[in-house]
């Protein structure tokens, strides 16, 4: 699905990522996880083609993400953001719809029937039916964090990414999100999801990907990567690794 190959990309100001390596295949739910500044939006960003290498490769299905262009890039990928970005004037329906502009033809410019049906699906599965006649702006943080993952599921992707989809909301909606990524996962989407929360990440990733000052740091399931030692060193505090009652998964406890 991805292959990264001594990959390094930034911005005007300098380098963020530097020679990273590694593969994401078909069918996983990956976490990328580190601290504040290591680089795991700025990747994000160019694994979706909004930044091109300074050096190395990113290839989707083995075809270079900077060689694709925009509207075939959308078929394949969807992106969802932090759900503190501007709220569009759209109701819940129309914003979700304009997930499906990907697939319009060349001279389309409204909805098909398909695209209809797509969105109730997607709204549907996304919990956020009664919500569809609500402006985006009218809608709660867990709200509008769901519309956003209804908008690109409707993409259809083979690949959906995150940049930190629970940040700034309750218990309730994080499991709620996370569940309903698992289940997506579990139907074979694959998923690459920015996670501050390491116990999150430890129980719903298959594998995590830990970013420390732009480099890659470890890879591997989480008992590999969520180690005393390892964590201690990265985030440059004192915590504790337990086992999860029940499961076989760490989870990561600080220390006063």
């Amino acid at each position: 699905m991805i292959t990264v190959e001594d990959f390094s990309c930034g911005y005007r100001k300098g380098i963020v990522l530097k020679d990273i390596s590694f593969e994401v295949k078909t069918g996983e739910f990956v976490g990328l996880i580190g601290p504040n500044g290591s680089g795991k939006t700025t990747f994000i960003r160019a694994i979706s083609g909004l930044l091109p290498p300074r050096k190395g490769f990113i290839l989707l299905d083995e075809k270079a993400v900077g060689g694709m262009g925009r509207k075939e890039l959308a078929t394949k990928v969807a992106v969802v953001t932090q759900s503190q970005e501007a709220t569009p004037p759209f109701s819940v329906e129309e914003f979700v719809l304009l997930g499906r502009v990907p697939h319009w033809g060349r001279f389309q410019l409204l909805e098909t029937k398909r695209d209809v049906q797509m969105a109730e699906k997607v709204m549907a599965l996304t919990g956020i039916s009664w919500l569809r006649g609500r402006r985006m702006g009218e809608l709660s943080g867990g709200e509008r964090q769901l519309a956003n993952l209804a908008r690109a599921l409707v993409q259809e992707p083979d690949l959906l990414l995150l940049d930190e989809p629970t940040a700034h909301l309750d218990i309730g909606h994080q499991v709620q999100i996370m569940h309903l990524l698992k289940k997506l996962n579990e139907e074979g989407l694959t998923i690459v999801a920015v996670l501050h929360d390491l116990n999150l990440a430890s129980l719903y990733c298959k594998r995590l990907v830990l970013l420390h000052k732009g480099r890659l740091r470890k890879v591997g399931q989480p008992q590999e990567v969520l180690t005393e030692k390892i964590i201690n060193e990265v985030y440059e505090t004192s915590i504790i690794v337990r086992e999860a009652p029940g499961m076989s998964l760490p989870l990561v406890f600080p220390v006063g």
